[in-house]
């Protein structure tokens, strides 16, 4: 029983850290958009890579090296920055915060949520290497108990920002209280690839 508490407060002190995966989700919870789709891809990913760090750790240590790390930075800025401009391009639209989304592409914000999930190193660094290091000389039932710990805190924090968000979105239903959230989200999009350039060109 430690080991799946101690697994769920690694995992979620870990998740707390304020992202752009983390940002997003929170936005398709204002717009009330495929919340669902969202918040399940999210923690399904994170259960996923949790579970192959755990067991496959030493194999992929060996593997993923710098060069690996700078592909994925790369793809990781192209997308950020697809995503800054279709934003900045949006940025007069009238936002529809209706749950009538049947005209939204579900497939559209598929594709993002992926995009924000596998194209970030560091979802790499926490899942797969940070808790499989961390669990590395358990034994069975202990990886499994830890990776369950973990992987729960995942699916509790995306569904409860998620459907927080969209709680909260009453009360931003107006344009002038979106367009400050989308400044907001533009900024942290754009430190966010400002820091990652710094990073590969380091």
């Amino acid at each position: 029983m430690e080991f799946l508490i101690l697994g769920f407060f690694t995992g979620l002190s870990l998740i707390l850290a304020i992202g752009a995966q983390n940002i997003f989700v929170i936005e398709q919870g204002l717009k009330k958009q495929h919340i669902f789709l969202v918040c399940f891809i999210c923690s399904l990913s994170d259960f996923i890579l949790i579970f192959l760090g755990i067991f496959l750790f030493h194999y992929f240590i060996q593997y993923f090296n710098s060069t690996i790390e700078l592909i994925f930075n790369i793809l990781l800025v192209i997308f950020l920055t697809h995503f800054i401009y279709s934003k900045i391009k949006s940025f007069s639209l009238k936002v529809n915060f209706s749950e009538n989304v049947f005209e939204i592409s579900k497939f559209n914000i598929f594709l993002k949520t992926l995009g924000f999930t596998y194209l970030n190193p560091h979802v790499y660094s926490d899942t797969v290497f940070f808790l499989g290091n961390f669990s590395k000389n358990f034994v069975l039932n202990q990886k499994i108990l830890f990776g369950v710990g973990a992987s729960a805190a995942s699916f509790v924090f995306f569904f409860i920002i998620g459907y927080l968000s969209k709680y909260l979105s009453k009360y931003a239903q107006s344009e002038k209280i979106w367009k400050i959230i989308n400044i907001f989200i533009i900024s942290f999009m754009s430190l966010l690839t400002i820091f990652v350039i710094m990073n590969i060109i380091s």
